[in-house]
């Protein structure tokens, strides 16, 4: 269903069951596939695609320009999965060419009120951001991460695969794999609770803690931490994705 009130641009793609409420924009240049949702006031600006299934409450402006003053109009793109909701008043801005030109969200994630997804964020599936959570431009999230109202993420970090991220908490470094984060934006421990209710072994979350230990409770370096972390992993291959993850990471971790 369009409603009446709604302005869509000629050159707009519309799958099948695509309904758009009262008083939505939809410009030039965006796609929407099939079963998505939009309700009123809701601006969508392009290039911009936005897959199945996704519901978009009101007064979300998606894929607006960037803030980035050195963005001079460049076409830069945005890139929506399926079956996410985005929550009212939440703002996406398109990627810039100083990067990948590219915005970019997954699937099945929960963007609460008043969110801010700035330029070039990727964003992977099954993720949670709480009400007023904002991410700088260039930050990547990864796959079942929470991160709790209120909290924001500096520019250029990464925040690996099911960590969580306490309420408040600014995140000034990089946040390895299954990190749980405090609101002081130190680490909290393992995010253990989160793991079982994904159906991690016991035995593969007493490694994973013991892979915390390394990192944050010997007093080692980086680098020493890494080549341990890389002994541990011969166990399990989620270790493994914690050595790679500090040996990749340009900013550092949190600590």
């Amino acid at each position: 269903m369009i409603h009446s009130t709604a302005i869509i641009h000629p050159s707009v793609k519309l799958g099948e069951n695509v309904s758009i409420g009262a008083f939505c924009l939809v410009d030039a240049n965006v796609s929407i596939d099939d079963n998505t949702v939009l309700e009123s006031h809701v601006v969508v600006k392009g290039k911009t695609s936005i897959g199945k299934g996704n519901h978009i409450y009101q007064f979300a402006s998606v894929g607006e320009d960037c803030q980035d003053k050195k963005y001079a109009g460049e076409p830069t793109e945005l890139i929506i999965g399926d079956n996410n909701i985005i929550r009212e008043s939440v703002t996406i801005h398109r990627g810039t060419v100083q990067d990948q030109g590219v915005t970019r969200i997954g699937s099945n994630n929960l963007l609460m009120c008043f969110v801010h997804v700035a330029h070039d964020c990727v964003i992977g599936d099954n993720s949670i951001l709480a009400t007023g959570a904002t991410l700088a431009g260039h930050v990547h999230i990864g796959n079942w991460v929470i991160m709790g109202g209120l909290t924001a993420a500096h520019q250029f970090c990464h925040i690996a695969d099911h960590s969580f991220i306490g309420g408040g908490a600014i995140i000034l470094a990089d946040v390895p794999p299954f990190i749980m984060v405090g609101n002081n934006g130190e680490p909290r421990g393992i995010n253990s609770e989160g793991l079982k209710r994904r159906g991690f072994s016991s035995e593969t979350i007493m490694q994973i803690k013991r892979a915390y230990k390394i990192l944050y409770r010997n007093n080692y370096r980086a680098t020493e931490a890494v080549e341990k972390l890389r002994e541990l992993s011969d166990d399990t291959q989620d270790v493994k994705r914690m050595a790679d993850f500090v040996n990749r990471s340009s900013r550092g971790i949190v600590r």
